[in-house]
């Protein structure tokens, strides 16, 4: 099941439960559309895979399924980044 976690891990921006900005990745590493599409070119640092939109845990499933409230924020080394994937 998917953890949901609560923030872009570079820019740490709030992404609720229902966030339509919420892009994960396969290893569910967290990031916003807007970091995903104008930092990260649609790369995940961390694994090297793609994004997609992480999908809406209904609202009625919270209280059974409750989302995650770790907030993992590690900022990209965006030189490092775009360096490993320009060698791709």
């Amino acid at each position: 099941m998917l953890e949901i976690r609560p923030t872009c891990e570079h820019c740490n921006k709030k992404l609720a439960f229902d966030s339509q900005e919420a892009m994960i990745c396969t290893f569910e590493c967290t990031y916003c559309m807007d970091c995903v599409e104008n930092i990260l070119q649609q790369v995940c640092p961390n694994c090297g895979g793609g994004f997609e939109k992480r999908p809406i845990r209904p609202k009625s499933l919270l209280k059974k399924y409750p989302v995650s409230t770790k907030v993992i924020h590690k900022p990209v080394d965006l030189k490092a980044h775009l360096e490993r994937i320009n060698k791709t």
